[in-house]
């Protein structure tokens, strides 16, 4: 079981403790649902989920168990940058899947952290990156973690920055893509810009310029889509180098890390930085 304790904070009068759950802690609806029955106390007593609350309520929360995931442990090294007891943080390296997948054969990161923890436990990455994306990986290590950062990350809370190798030299060196990104066709992997895309943000900024023509630039992304910079780079005119979806197809991968993120704690509520190199 896992329990946790919470003292209601930043509530105007009175809230009904299903809306302080859900808006304040983060928990979902499915979440919400498995605890509404004597999981619950509020000032030391069970309630229902109807049940008002104020400013210096204490509520007690009890998690039921949940089954693993049967993710095969590996021995695999991994560079674990940040851990408390709530959380890991890991600089993925490039060609390595976040989490198995029908027909992938490769060890994952989640083997590789499935045998770092040494026991059982359901893998939740709060943010993916593609298999040949290297960087930065957000892991909780319960559910409550989960739910609370992915509702930081839907309230976009999340700050993160990439470094990207493109064809040619953007201009000017700095600006702001704003295009809507939508899948090309229904089911497909690739995304397209299309007018009735989901809306999408990326800011960049040129770091260097190479002889060959090609250069490294920064970026943060100010929305969360599917291949977003790959994406948005295509559409300006400049690639990712060896993207083989959105560029030239070569016997080569791109070059794309995600160098920092900064979120708050779960927990603490204090931001949180993390950066690699």
């Amino acid at each position: 079981m896992e329990k946790y304790t919470e003292r209601v904070h930043s509530v105007s009068g009175e809230m009904k403790i299903r809306d302080y759950l859900r808006r304040r802690l983060g928990l979902s609806v499915s979440l919400i649902a498995c605890v509404k029955y004597d999981n619950v106390k509020l000032n030391g007593e069970y309630v229902h989920m109807r049940a008002l609350v104020k400013d210096g309520d204490v509520i007690e929360i009890t998690l039921p168990d949940e089954e693993s995931e049967n993710i095969e442990p590996m021995n695999v090294p991994i560079d674990v940058i940040y851990e408390d007891d709530y959380i890991i943080a890991v600089n993925k390296p490039k060609n390595m899947p976040v989490h198995p997948s029908r027909g992938n054969h490769l060890p994952t990161l989640a083997n590789a952290v499935r045998h770092y923890v040494g026991k059982p436990f359901v893998f939740r990455a709060v943010n993916r990156l593609d298999r040949d994306t290297s960087g930065i990986v957000l892991i909780a290590k319960d559910r409550l973690s989960g739910a609370k950062l992915y509702q930081s990350m839907k309230e976009r809370k999340f700050k993160k920055t990439y470094f990207a190798h493109v064809e040619g030299v953007p201009t000017p060196d700095h600006g702001i893509i704003n295009a809507p990104i939508a899948r090309e066709t229904e089911g497909g992997i690739k995304r397209v810009v299309r007018e009735d895309g989901k809306e999408c943000i990326t800011e960049y900024e040129l770091i260097e310029t190479y002889e060959d023509g090609t250069s490294l630039i920064k970026l943060t992304p100010h929305t969360g889509r599917t291949h977003q910079i790959r994406v948005h780079m295509a559409h300006v005119g400049h690639p990712l180098v060896n993207d083989f979806l959105y560029g030239k197809r070569t016997d080569e991968t791109y070059s794309l890390h995600c160098a920092s993120l900064s979120f708050p704690h779960p927990f603490t509520g204090k931001t949180v930085i993390l950066e690699t190199k």
